[in-house]
């Protein structure tokens, strides 16, 4: 916790949110289940809020939130994540998004593709306009984007579950992102864990990575082109963190960037993007030899079949065979103790009732 504190200390958060304002957590849930780097870590989530705690911050006006995907379900990945133990140590509600009321949003930036995508109006929660937002995503690959982080963070919590038809212009998707945020949020602020770092097929099927960094920055396009740095990319080769710098959204050119902390000048990860079944089969579909099958595949009754296909893929078949041998690696780290820590205690065991026997008459 002294970590976090001394990075949210240094990063200036105090000088971006106001404790006078309402500020939206934004948690990052990938997985409903658990895997290391995939979603919120709750060290990073704890080492937030008890920051804010200690500054002051109200807790009434804190709203920690997430939101649901065709694939994953906020409140039982709240509880898998291990996010409910310390919400309820610091007096924290959790509120899912697929729970608020959505409204359309007349956006009065000029976006790039979401207006094409939802013509008939993007929708957002009710709760977001004139909010502050804290985000706390992870350091890890992407098959649709590269990498995803702070920006990416923005995608679970500005457009619905049905947010999936955005994966063929995600970049663009998240230019408009950070343009609809400047928008809504009078401030913005992102803390980003690093602790373990997913590699390859993410945001799921990755590899975890001890890297034991943490970042933190009020720019979005900044934190997330110095994680691609760390990661091994060139945040300049990256379509969104590209358009976004020559949009002015943010910085991603490393010569106006101000690294403050440890020396990262010449650490490399050498991350490689991989493409999880799922994934690569989307692709092959939105912008691949099979789009003749998009639109009844994707946008019809019958997409159905895609998140199905997806549970079946990543839950039955991949977690238990490949994921969870990774899983109990990664328990045996420092991380992974860590980790236990904020496992509930088991209840008691139930005790044996005697019933006394009855008198004889």
């Amino acid at each position: 916790m002294t970590d976090y504190a001394n990075l949210l200390r240094q990063a200036g958060l105090e000088s971006v949110i106001s404790k006078e304002k309402d500020t939206l957590i934004k948690l990052n849930l990938s997985w409903t289940k658990f895997f290391p780097a995939c979603s919120t870590q709750p060290w990073q989530l704890e080492g937030t809020v008890k920051y804010l705690a200690e500054a002051g911050y109200p807790k009434e006006k804190l709203w920690v939130v997430e939101n649901k995907t065709v694939v994953t379900d906020p409140r039982k990945g709240a509880e898998k994540n291990l996010w409910m133990p310390i919400l309820e140590r610091y007096g924290l509600k959790f509120n899912p998004l697929s729970e608020q009321e959505w409204q359309v949003y007349n956006f009065k930036s000029k976006l790039l593709k979401l207006p094409d995508l939802f013509s008939s109006g993007i929708e957002i929660p009710k709760i977001y306009p004139g909010k502050q937002i804290v985000h706390l995503p992870t350091m890890k690959t992407h098959g649709h984007s590269t990498t995803t982080g702070a920006i990416k963070n923005a995608f679970g919590g500005l457009l619905k579950e049905v947010r999936h038809y955005a994966h063929k212009h995600i970049h663009e998707v998240l230019v408009d992102l950070v343009l609809m945020q400047k928008e809504l949020h009078p401030s913005l602020f992102a803390v980003m864990d690093g602790s373990v770092a997913g590699n390859g097929a993410g945001p799921r099927t990755m590899v975890p990575v001890e890297a034991d960094l943490i970042l933190a920055s009020a720019d979005s396009v900044a934190i997330d082109a110095v994680a691609a740095r760390i990661m091994g990319f060139d945040p300049m080769q990256i379509p969104y963190l590209a358009m976004a710098d020559k949009m002015g959204l943010g910085n991603a050119q490393k010569i106006n960037v101000e690294v403050m902390g440890k020396d990262i000048s010449n650490l490399n990860l050498n991350f490689k993007v991989g493409k999880s079944f799922v994934i690569w089969g989307d692709q092959m579909l939105r912008k691949g030899p099979l789009r003749f099958l998009e639109k009844p595949a994707l946008h019809s009754p019958l997409m159905v079949w895609a998140p199905a296909a997806s549970n079946i893929y990543h839950d039955w078949l991949w977690y238990p065979l490949i994921g969870m041998p990774r899983v109990w690696k990664f328990m045996k780290t420092p991380w992974g103790k860590l980790w236990k820590s904020y496992q509930r205690p088991a209840p008691p065991a139930a005790q044996p009732v005697f019933e006394p026997k009855a008198k004889p008459a």
